[in-house]
């Protein structure tokens, strides 16, 4: 009998990729869709790092607690509206020098996340690997992972490392959360996988090897949504990764630039008024999925930018893009973790609800548009900014949602059912300095 059994267990374990499924795919005209609606996706989020590397240091430096810290972030994420999380996994934390996962606190923290997130309906798109040290801006610390060490061109080919990066691509993917009881591979929450954060590869056949190598491991892991790859990095080799086996291309966006090391009172909107895609019209891009990583308009207070943004992508036809980074509320009173980003509810207020309302303009907005340019174009659907002012405001028939004070009107007030705001408006009248939510 005990024969029997472990003879099946050992076949579930084999074969487990026959029994997850998918709960998103990409179409033929590249649309990245629901499996049971067969609806577009449209998810606007943020990156989220305080599981890892500075973030997870910095919690200790101040006696924190981890999850409650993870908690609290959670809860106000989500206030913002927020539908999605993208992380890049800092593998060299979870993993042994043969590429093995380990558990690590750092990987307790990444599972807890997911299910947190999990709980307010935010779905997760995981890039397993980050190649590099885990110190910024701190100096690099010790870390047990294979490519703690590395640099990004080792690791693109040799059967070595090649293989150490399987085993942990297989070891992740069928890791059981333990808050959620579901292996990574079989979580409807997990919607697609992008492989590697950034690659800056130098050689396009090497490159399109190691991205179905990558893909054919994912696979046999028992992954089954999509698969995407970074082609804004060296993309003078978009002919080798278009193609490869993926479902989609990730791309980013960072319009005023980073680490200018100091506040930039410039009127950036004409910078967001198009994201341009130069391989736009490539025949082998058509079937494959847009999504954008890591976008933000660093160094900068304005908080008309993210709608921009927003609207921007849309009309790019990207159905998921994420912020980089919101800043946990127990460090964003120094915002140590990536001083050229800033963003959180409580410090940064306005740029908050700022996020919210482009939560709102990706849902709305389609690739079809057309609202002109700048500045014809700082009104469009049910949003108007003013830089002049810095106010970004979200008018609809049942929200009202506004970056700072302002005098516009809402359309119908008897309508109204969810108000959220930062200074004065028409219907409410507040003398603090944060946002508050009604």
């Amino acid at each position: 009998m005990k024969r029997t059994f472990l003879i099946f267990f050992l076949f579930l374990l084999q074969f487990q990729h026959v029994f997850s499924q998918a709960s998103t795919y990409v179409d033929e005209n590249g649309v990245f869709r629901w499996v049971k609606s067969k609806k577009e996706v449209r998810i606007f989020g943020i990156n989220y790092t305080l599981p890892f590397a500075h973030g997870y240091r910095a919690i200790n430096y101040l006696n924190k607690n981890h999850k409650e810290a993870i908690d609290k972030d959670v809860y106000h994420i989500a206030r913002l509206g927020v539908t999605g999380h993208r992380v890049h996994i800092w593998d060299a934390e979870v993993t042994d020098s043969l590429g093995n996962l380990i558990s690590s606190p750092q990987l307790d923290l990444l599972d807890y996340t997911i299910a947190k997130l999990k709980e307010r309906g935010i779905k997760t798109i995981i890039t397993p690997i980050k190649v590099g040290g885990n110190g910024y801006p701190e100096i690099d610390q010790p870390a047990p992972g294979f490519t703690n060490t590395l640099d990004k061109l080792q690791t693109y080919s040799g059967d070595i490392v090649i293989n150490k990066q399987k085993r942990y691509l297989t070891q992740l993917l069928q890791h059981i959360n333990p808050y959620t009881n579901i292996a990574y591979n079989s979580d409807p929450d997990i919607i697609a996988l992008e492989i590697t954060n950034e690659p800056i590869h130098n050689d396009a056949e090497i490159a399109t090897q190691y991205i179905n190598t990558m893909v054919e491991a994912i696979k046999m892991a028992g992954f089954k949504n999509p698969i995407f790859y970074n082609v804004s990095e060296k993309s003078k080799l978009i002919d080798a990764y278009l193609k490869a086996n993926i479902d989609g291309c990730t791309f980013q966006w960072y319009p005023t630039g980073l680490v200018q090391n100091n506040i930039m009172p410039i009127n950036f909107l004409p910078n967001v008024d198009k994201y341009t895609i130069p391989f736009q019209d490539k025949k082998a891009f058509q079937n494959k999925a847009r999504i954008i990583y890591e976008f933000d308009p660093g160094d900068t207070n304005l908080s008309t930018l993210y709608p921009a943004m927003a609207r921007s992508f849309r009309l790019s036809k990207f159905q998921f893009a994420a912020q980089f980074a919101y800043d946990a509320i127990d460090l964003a009173h120094n915002n140590t973790e990536y001083q050229t980003h800033y963003l959180n509810l409580a410090y940064t207020p306005s740029k908050a609800i700022s996020l919210k309302i482009a939560s709102q303009v990706f849902q709305e907005v389609n690739s079809n548009d057309n609202f002109g340019n700048y500045p014809e174009n700082t009104k469009f659907k049910n949003t108007q900014l003013n830089t002049a002012t810095n106010v970004a405001v979200y008018n609809s028939d049942s929200k009202f949602f506004y970056t700072n004070t302002t005098e516009i009107i809402p359309k119908d007030i008897s309508k109204i059912k969810h108000i959220a705001g930062v200074g004065n408006s028409n219907i409410v009248k507040y003398s603090g300095t944060g946002a508050y939510f009604l």
